[in-house]
């Protein structure tokens, strides 16, 4: 069977802690210019339908530094599931490459992917979730945690509409026992499957998950505030009535940081609308660890990478690359 990383769902909270440690390590030997070259001579499949900043960079190089090579692949350059089957294309890439990372409009193309894919597929963000995103989030909250606090103690509260990263960020802080909140009006809070899944989380995690249309009693205990966008691609016509409804209980700002724990961190995925969501004031405070987030993106993606890869690649002695060094030598000298 073919590891692929599409939902944290996917994995127990041992394997998942498993992948951190790995990030961890990865992370305190590139700090130091040693990363290992773990992935030597392995390729990358990058497909992307929609831009993107820390997922291309992110992984780019990733495996740049783990001794690979990255292909960035888009629609109108390659076939994807235009003039060739997604299966097809799947299969084919497969053939070339030693893992694929996708990110895509719909869900359910990756899913997809992953079914016909022969070699491991990430997923890179979809309409539906961001497991790469999340996994780097609690990876950066086990960093910034309050001295004395483990995972399990941890309150999380993200403050905004139900997006892909705020049912990511539900899944995962209640698999890994985590206190999770959503903050949200009423018609833009996580709808009842999501809620249920995060439930289902809890039974076995002993995490729990509160909903509320109450800001200011969702950051009372929070260790980290998370933000995201307010819209997403196709809600542009929804943007009068969603700024009416967000603004301004549920911006991000001084005031409301103010009824937070004043050891609270404020987290945003990126990219930021500066002063909706979240102000300045707050984005580039001392509470703010942003940026760690966003850096920490690339140490998540060696992690999973090599988690993923590593396993499945052949690691010749140097007498067997010896061989056919010489094999292949001395053909072509036969042939001068």
């Amino acid at each position: 069977m073919v590891k692929h990383f599409i939902a944290t769902q996917d994995f127990p909270k041992e394997t998942l802690l498993e992948i951190i440690e790995l990030v961890r390590l990865l992370k305190i030997a590139d700090k130091e210019g040693a990363c290992p070259k773990l992935l030597q001579g392995a390729s990358l499949g990058m497909l992307f339908e929609e831009p993107s900043t820390r997922t291309r960079i992110s992984f780019e190089v990733a495996m740049t530094k783990l001794g690979g090579h990255a292909l960035y692949l888009k629609p109108g350059e390659i076939h994807l599931g235009a003039r060739e089957s997604l299966s097809d294309t799947a299969r084919v890439i497969s053939r070339m490459v030693d893992v694929i990372e996708a990110r895509t409009l719909k869900h359910e193309t990756v899913v997809a992917l992953a079914k016909d894919a022969t070699v491991p597929v990430i997923n890179g963000l979809t309409d539906y979730n961001h497991p790469t995103q999340v996994l780097c989030d609690v990876f950066t909250m086990m960093e910034h945690a309050p001295k004395g606090k483990k995972l399990e103690d941890l309150h999380v509260t993200f403050v905004g509409d139900a997006t892909n990263v705020c049912s990511s960020l539900m899944w995962i802080c209640t698999r890994m026992g985590m206190h999770f909140t959503h903050a949200a009006p009423k018609a833009y809070q996580a709808p009842e499957d999501w809620q249920a899944i995060a439930r289902k989380n809890c039974e076995t995690s002993g995490g729990t998950l509160t909903v509320t249309d109450d800001p200011v009693a969702a950051v009372a205990k929070a260790d980290f505030i998370y933000t995201d966008l307010w819209w997403w691609v196709g809600q542009e016509d929804e943007i009068p009535d969603r700024r009416a409804a967000f603004m301004p209980a549920y911006q991000v700002n001084s005031a409301l940081l103010a009824k937070a724990p004043p050891s609270a961190k404020v987290m945003h995925c990126l990219p930021a609308s500066r002063g909706v969501e979240a102000t300045d004031e707050v984005l580039d405070g001392p509470q703010s660890i942003i940026f760690d987030q966003a850096e920490n993106r690339l140490h998540t993606e060696k992690g999973i990478l090599v988690w993923l890869v590593y396993p499945r690649l052949k690691h010749p002695s140097p007498e067997l690359v010896a061989h056919h060094k010489g094999e292949i030598e001395a053909f072509l000298a036969s042939g001068s």
